[in-house]
């Protein structure tokens, strides 16, 4: 089953992520978590050219994922999203790392159109087809408070509202795009975890 978990920031789509990726026991594909780590360069990570790359697909070339944690840390910290070029990038080398089979949850992408689309490019280029795009909807008090209430260093109050703003200018035609192809999933995001969970397993006809 392949999966994108949709939501503005604090829409609790990471934590139902990890819960999708345990259920079926599938690869869960962070955007977050791979960016973290390319700014912090805690692990060393790849490296990965694309000369053989296809053209629908390869929109910018980085020699690695710690080169292009470097380019995104400026629009992190502004609270701005980053190019779409790069998270093309970013996605398209970790569906081809050899733990990705057919089957993987991704979280925090796509976060406009534009690149919902290029994710059809690329699965179409690996052979594969998005089964359900997950929609985690909340309310603007509900995002911006949950985030608050978080840890993470990029957390604060103006970036916090920034990321909701550009949610809704540049995310919410994400799922016109996904309804046109009728793949995609509401929720409620406003209960429990557990609850979010067992509607999501119910909309996906999984006893």
């Amino acid at each position: 089953m392949r999966l994108v978990i949709l939501g503005g920031s604090g829409s609790g789509k990471s934590t139902q992520a990890q819960r999708l990726g345990r259920y079926f026991d599938i690869p869960l594909i962070s955007t977050g978590e791979i960016l973290r780590e390319a700014i912090s360069g805690n692990q060393p990570l790849p490296e990965f050219r694309w000369s053989e790359a296809d053209p629908r697909t390869s929109l910018s070339v980085y020699a690695s994922l710690n080169e292009l944690g470097y380019h995104a840390l400026p629009y992190i910290q502004k609270g701005e999203l980053v190019p779409d070029e790069m998270i093309v990038d970013l996605i398209r080398v970790r569906l081809r790392q050899p733990d990705i089979n057919c089957d993987w949850v991704l979280e925090g992408y796509p976060r406009t159109a534009f690149q919902a689309e290029e994710l059809d490019f690329l699965l179409d280029d690996l052979g594969q087809k998005l089964d359900w795009a997950i929609y985690l909807q909340v309310s603007e008090a509900v995002m911006v408070s949950r985030s608050l209430g978080r840890s993470l260093p990029d957390d604060q109050p103006e970036i916090v509202q920034r990321r909701v703003e550009l949610f809704y200018d540049r995310t919410i035609p994400i799922l016109e795009y996904y309804d046109r192809r009728r793949c995609l999933l509401t929720i409620n995001g406003d209960q429990s975890p557990e609850m979010v969970q067992q509607n999501i397993l119910t909309l996906l006809s999984v006893p």
